[in-house]
């Protein structure tokens, strides 16, 4: 049995290459996540670690911010010489760093990364532990000087001598570069900035007493823990947030480990599509195989072999795929993982592939994916072998299983069906967004089931429909066509089931994003009321000097200003949430159209007051006139007035649980130090529109990073933000879409094989070459379009639901990209032309006497 496993593998080799392609793709996204993840993880470890002083003392950070304030959060510099004199202490140092300013060069162009990655600024302070050191120059003294690191030098051309100005939450000042500063270890893709530490104080916090962090070395013997416990005990317990240099290394791999965690997913996401799609592949083409074989298994079974050792036959077949696959993938994956490695470079991140790590994880998880999904696509197909008996496989019956199969199938796909029907019917008549979201999950797992499950059961009514012109336009040929795609219900149900999944995810995300980019629409419609909003391009605050300079701008009649904090709102019914209120000017009616349940602007915008959400309000026991409890960051607490309730149509989202917003004024008061995020500002009498843009982008001329947009823009910028998720959806549909190609090839291949005398014959009775070619292209079209208008119309149903849950969030809108949808059913005909030419260019060729004296 092993001697037969093996030659009958061997003769199939090239009829198992395209399943294999499945295997390796899967397997190569999973081991290219996995050796990317481990080697930037273990990269970055080392920079920690390396980098970590003995004991860090920063400021008590009491909130999250999930949305930027552009505070800095600072403690006094002369705590260093306090701590300098705790026993035990070698050495303390006041830091001072600030991230995210901006830095251009005598031309006004950005000299730091446009890939996202901040533009440190920091005091130059050098130690055994400096992540840099430096090269070239020396080390700036006094306001009006400044070092680069070599990586910025060189993509901006930047050199010794050479003016910057840097803009930082203070104001700007002009910098001459004095000195070059290399990486002795990894780059993390920012660019750094350093000045002498008065200028950092002064420059770049606004306080010449004030540092973000004190760094202390351990005397000799002292242990970092030993060393924090006597630095709390000096200082107080609970005052500021001390960390050892494990504790500091682990909260700053905690902090890149969002980053890291976005690629690894995505990539996990591709490779989770490609092992969906691969097993329909690999099982439609083992129950091909094993169709085709029916004589030779009977003959197997005539001499001997029980229905054991044949199905242990073809799971044998399968595990070779698997080993043969996954070691293909593996060696892809750290292809596809050196890949990712230049292409943080190409973006600033320099990781050495030299360094690459491969852990054992790596490759058991690479095997345990490829030889997993092969042995259990392949076991239904191997119980179908073993069952069927001796005389009728030598009598060559075909093993379709079209009868009491297909029942079951019926039963089975109607019950998920019904299932996934009713989490669908729930996802929509949902009142809360978490339980919705969770039935929406549930009901596109089941329902994508269901259809798979039931699948052969549509296929004669909707292949009958597809091709129902088919007879009229091509005549015979595509009646002939036709009958061969209903020929085998369940194989035709396979194939069309890899391109389903994929059209089904996308029909779903492009409702989706389409009901959310019209909703977006009608509420910045409905709201916006400025003639132009001034923001950063990556949506962090800008300097205080920049709001000056758009007031002093000719033709500029009004600015209302918007900033952001951090707060914790303590509510009646005993929640305490954490969430992000917004500040804005007194004149707010004038620039936005707020829709008020009760109160009104002046009332949300006095001093000591606030406005909030009314569902939020009503979920939480809150009332017009309460007064409710709220911490600011740094542990600042205030007691607020509820002094009017909004019912606005528009997403919380972006960490704003609540729609809390309050005036400036109050909001300086318990979070002084933030950062405007957004100017809305309207033309003075006699300035049109034009005319005031023009002047607002020389104004901000000295300001790259800052853009002027009109309601126009702001939609735009709105569809390009939504438009990111749909990429990576059509990427997922570009690798389903390469696995359905493979399948359906080797459908029509197998299916050419199987076909050969009846080839043959038609070639006898006089079929042409080119009339062959269009019948088995046709048949290609018809099954490719029929998983098309699966998926589709899945999603189309998975879109709906969603949007409900969107319309949850205020998202009410709904839309169906009809362009879109048109445009996948026209490329699922592409598909099922291009998939088609090698099976038929192959069938053409055939020999006819050989091929009617085929067995």
């Amino acid at each position: 049995m092993l001697k037969a496993t093996l030659r009958s593998f061997l003769a199939h080799k090239g009829r198992l290459l395209l399943s294999a392609l499945a295997v390796v793709l899967s397997v190569a996204f999973v081991a290219g996540s996995l050796i990317f993840s481990d080697t930037v993880g273990r990269t970055f470890d080392r920079l920690f670690a390396s980098a970590a002083a003995d004991v860090t003392v920063s400021p008590k950070e009491t909130l999250a911010e999930a949305v930027p304030s552009g505070a800095t959060a600072t403690l006094p510099a002369v705590l260093a010489d306090r701590v300098a004199r705790i026993d035990g202490v070698a050495a303390a140092r006041a830091e001072a760093e600030v991230a995210n300013i901006t830095v251009v060069d005598a031309d006004n162009e950005p000299v730091g990364p446009t890939t996202g990655a901040p533009t440190l600024g920091n005091n130059w302070n050098p130690t055994e532990r400096s992540p840099v050191e430096l090269t070239s120059g020396r080390a700036p003294r006094g306001p009006a000087e400044a070092m680069v690191d070599s990586e910025t030098a060189d993509r901006r051309n930047v050199r010794l001598g050479d003016a910057l100005t840097v803009i930082a939450a203070p104001g700007s000042f002009r910098v001459e570069v004095v000195g070059i500063v290399t990486f002795t270890t990894t780059n993390p893709g920012a660019a750094l900035v350093f000045v002498d530490t008065p200028t950092a104080q002064t420059e770049l916090l606004g306080d010449p007493g004030a540092a973000t962090s004190i760094t202390v070395d351990a005397a000799p013997g002292v242990s970092d823990a030993a060393l924090k416990k006597r630095i709390e005990a000096a200082l107080g317990t609970g005052r500021y947030d001390l960390r050892t240099a494990d504790e500091q290394a682990r909260s700053d791999v905690e902090q890149l480990g969002g980053f890291l965690d976005v690629i690894k997913y995505v990539m996990l996401g591709f490779a989770g599509i490609a092992v969906l799609v691969g097993v329909f592949l690999i099982v439609n083409t083992f129950s091909m195989l094993i169709a085709q074989r029916t004589r030779e298994l009977g003959l197997l079974r005539a001499l001997g072999a029980d229905r054991r050792q044949v199905r242990r036959s073809v799971l044998t077949e399968a595990l070779l795929l698997g080993m043969v696959g996954s070691t293909l993938g593996l060696a892809v994956g750290v292809g596809l993982a050196v890949g990712l490695i230049e292409l943080m470079g190409l973006l600033g991140m320099n990781i050495k592939s030299t360094e690459m790590v491969v852990g054992w994880a790596t490759p058991v998880t690479a095997y345990v994916v490829g030889v997993g999904v092969t042995f259990v696509a392949a076991y239904l197909p191997a119980r179908r072998a073993a069952g069927v008996p001796p005389m009728a496989a030598l009598s060559d019956a075909e093993i379709t299983g079209v009868g009491r199969p297909l029942k079951v199938r019926a039963v089975v796909g109607s019950v998920v069906g019904a299932a996934g029907a009713a989490a669908l019917l729930g996802c929509a008549v949902a009142s809360e967004t978490g339980s919705a979201a969770s039935l929406l999950g549930l009901g596109i797992v089941l329902t994508l089931v269901a259809t798979v499950i039931a699948g052969p059961l549509l296929v004669r009514p909707v292949i009958r429909v597809l091709g129902g012109a088919f007879p009229a336009v091509f005549g015979s040929i595509g009646r002939m066509s036709q009958r061969n795609a209903l020929r085998n219900p369940r194989r035709t149900g396979a194939t069309a089931a890899a391109l389903m999944v994929g059209l089904a995810l996308v029909g779903g995300m492009s409702v989706a994003s389409a009901s959310m980019t019209k909703s977006f629409d009608e509420q910045i419609d409905q709201t916006l009321g400025a003639d132009f909003v001034i923001q950063n391009t990556n949506f962090v605050p800008f300097p205080r000097e920049l709001t000056d300079r758009v007031r002093d701008t000719e033709g500029v009649g009004l600015v209302v200003r918007s900033r952001f904090a951090p707060i914790a709102v303590g509510l009646p019914d005993g929640d305490r949430v954490e969430t992000t209120a917004a500040g804005y000017d007194p004149r707010l009616d004038e620039v936005a159209n707020v829709a008020y349940a009760r109160g009104d602007s002046p009332s949300a915008l006095a001093a000591g007051h606030l406005a909030m959400d009314l569902d939020f309000a009503r979920d939480h026991g809150v009332r017009l006139g309460s007064t409710i409890p709220v911490e600011f960051q740094g542990g600042r607490e205030a007691r607020l007035t509820v002094g009017a309730l909004t019912d606005q149509e528009s997403a919380e989202g972006f960490g704003m649980q609540g729609g809390i917003y309050l005036g400036l004024g109050t909001l300086e008061r318990y979070a002084p130090g933030a950062q405007d995020s957004a100017l809305y500002v309207n033309a003075g009498p006699g300035t049109a529109p034009d005319e005031l843009r023009a002047g607002l982008e020389r104004t901000l001329d000295a300001y790259p990073q800052v853009e002027v947009r009109d309601l126009a823009d702001y939609k735009e910028l709105v569809h390009n933000q939504v438009a990111v998720l749909l990429y990576l959806v059509y990427a997922l549909l570009g690798l389903a879409i390469i696995i359905a190609v493979l399948g359906v090839v080797n459908t029509l291949a197998l299916s050419v094989v199987e076909r050969t005398r009846e080839i043959g014959l038609l070639r006898a009775i006089g079929l042409g070459r080119r009339q062959l070619r269009r019948m088995i292209r046709l048949e290609s079209v018809v099954i490719a379009v029929f998983g098309a208008v699966l998926g589709l119309g899945l999603g189309l149903v998975w879109g709906v639901c969603a949007q409900q849950v969107l319309a949850l969030q205020g998202m009410t809108a709904f839309a169906v990209p009809w362009g879109t949808i048109l445009a996948v059913v026209v490329g699922s005909a592409v598909v099922g032309v291009v998939a088609a030419l090698l099976p038929a260019l192959r069938a053409s060729r055939m020999n006819v006497l050989a091929a009617i004296a085929h067995e």
